[in-house]
């Protein structure tokens, strides 16, 4: 068996900034209200007169990533996208950065699992690159939110989290133990789909239903948080995915480098970083900038940190995430 080592990060942003302010000009808020309950200040959201998308942000961000891994678009064997907004319903945005990027014909696989997409499609890929079937894989969580989101008072508790962007890694072959990635752990549990959902269109009731019906008040199409519900849920399975991986590797918080976790609501990193009691230089948040944008959060979270030397040789890096589903996971990194 081998190892997995993250070798190249990349990350996009549009530069559309939006504020909270602006925000304020077209429904019911305050930049008070939006960061008392999430911390967010501003977020990049696409301007539809660039040629920003899912999978042309993906571009940008692997392109980066694959420079700084030292290696070649053609020395790529993989791609593992993750992402709940597709440029088109099908196919996945996998096969679009493979076209977009000339690549040879490799496989393209998508992973849908919203919040936690990236700690899935990274432990995916570690598994190809374990058994020794791959040895670079281009790992992308990239996100369009703004296209999709219900821009008035009515949406205004789900809109004003989410942000766009996209980042990257290229997972390459490590035959050095010990280092590289430890180990992933990845749970769900279905049964409360509904609490953090967008419902449709799906094809249970397609296009020609919702156009017939014409039902102003249809907010199916929009998604949906119950968000008391899913704070209450995330902070114990944040904790919970963390101490698993933890004791996986026979380690405890205590070793903890730094911890990325999932930029859903700065609350709730702080509630985790208060229960395992990390100083402050131990976890990365920039929620307060880009907003929450689900797959692409712990890539972008993660390169930033990298980029600002908050990640050295030899690192205990920590990944967690918790989203839709509901899923959730962490993954356990020596650098």
């Amino acid at each position: 068996m081998y190892n997995s080592k993250i070798s190249g990060l990349g990350y996009y942003v549009p530069e559309n900034i939006v504020t909270n302010n602006d925000l304020s000009k077209i429904m019911d808020t305050t930049d008070e209200w939006i960061q008392e309950r999430t911390g967010i200040k501003e977020r990049r959201w696409i301007d539809p007169k660039t040629d920003d998308t899912t999978s042309t942000m993906a571009v940008k961000a692997s392109k980066i990533a694959i420079d700084r891994s030292g290696l070649q678009k053609n020395d790529i064997d993989f791609i593992v996208f993750a992402t709940l907004s597709p440029d088109m319903y099908f196919p996945g945005g996998g096969v679009r950065v493979q076209d977009m990027l000339d690549m040879p014909t490799i496989g393209a696989l998508d992973v849908r699992n919203q919040c936690s997409g990236f700690i899935y499609a990274l432990s995916v890929a570690d598994q190809f690159i374990k058994t020794g079937m791959y040895k670079n894989i281009l790992v992308i969580g990239s996100e369009n939110h703004s296209g999709g989101l219900d821009k008035s008072t009515r949406g205004r508790g789900v809109t004003v989290i989410f942000g766009d962007g996209a980042g990257a890694a290229v997972l390459s072959r490590n035959e050095q133990k010990g280092k590289g990635i430890l180990s992933s752990h990845l749970y769900s549990e279905g049964k409360h789909a509904r609490e953090l959902m967008m419902d449709g269109p799906h094809t249970g009731r397609w296009i020609p239903e919702i156009l017939k019906e014409n039902n102003p008040n249809d907010e199916s199409y929009y998604p949906y948080m119950n968000g008391q519900f899913v704070f209450k849920h995330a902070v114990t399975r944040f904790s919970e995915a963390i101490v698993d991986g933890l004791q996986a590797n026979n380690l405890n918080s205590e070793n903890i480098d730094i911890l990325i976790p999932h930029q859903a609501n700065l609350r709730i990193a702080q509630f985790i970083q208060r229960k395992f009691k990390l100083t402050d230089d131990k976890v990365y948040n920039n929620i307060m900038n880009y907003g929450n944008t689900t797959a692409a959060s712990v890539i972008i979270a993660l390169t930033e940190a990298w980029e600002k030397g908050m990640i050295k040789e030899d690192d205990l890096v920590v990944l967690a995430a918790f989203g839709a589903g509901f899923t959730w996971g962490s993954v356990i990194i020596r650098w």
